[in-house]
């Protein structure tokens, strides 16, 4: 179950109050990225894709966490009924369901790793959770980004990046460009959208 579009907009918008910071319009980016791409796709739901991309990073609503935000947001979407935007708050971040790669803190407590762990163990990735995880890769707060440049800053900000994990967005981009039969930065808009 998911909320509607304007529902969307107004925990976004609650949840920056909480905690204010570039990670909402980074979110808004992710989702008007998320819904470009849905549309062109043909077999994807571009509302659904908007709704996901505005709620990968919802938990942050709840402080400046690293992991924590992952449980912080499945837990929230779960308390909500929002089972499929709390899927895509724990996939976001882990291209092999696993949290060996994670890039940041793990800030967790133990129930909340396990909460993690367990959950991307009994789950199997979607296209709306590829589709999201390629979009996280390619927002920015200021709009859309080059996804290696993206990467490249991340890696600069937290010492490194795993290779695997940039493989696999670029095997991403690779994936929606063939799915598209466009370059993912004119479906985008990346060179006029901004937040």
């Amino acid at each position: 179950m998911l909320p509607t579009r304007e529902q969307a907009e107004a925990l976004l918008a609650e949840a920056e109050k909480c905690n204010p910071g570039p990670w909402g319009d980074h979110s808004r980016v992710a989702a008007h990225c998320a819904e470009r791409i849905a549309q062109e796709c043909g077999d994807l739901d571009p509302d659904k894709a908007y709704i996901l991309g505005l709620l990968h990073d919802i938990g942050r609503k709840f402080g400046v966490r690293h992991l924590g935000h992952v449980s912080d947001g499945y837990t929230y979407m779960m308390s909500l009924g929002y089972d499929e935007a709390a899927k895509i708050c724990l996939t976001h971040s882990f291209h092999d369901r696993t949290t060996d790669g994670y890039i940041g803190n793990f800030d967790t407590s133990g129930s909340e790793l396990a909460l993690i762990r367990d959950g991307l163990e009994a789950l199997s990735l979607d296209e709306y959770d590829r589709l999201i995880q390629l979009c996280d890769s390619l927002a920015g707060a200021e709009g859309v980004l080059d996804i290696e440049e993206r990467m490249g800053d991340v890696k600069r900000r937290y010492g490194s990046y795993p290779q695997a994990k940039w493989d696999s967005n670029l095997a991403l981009k690779a994936h929606f460009e063939e799915k598209t039969g466009q370059d993912i930065y004119v479906v985008t808009e990346k060179d006029s959208f901004r937040p």
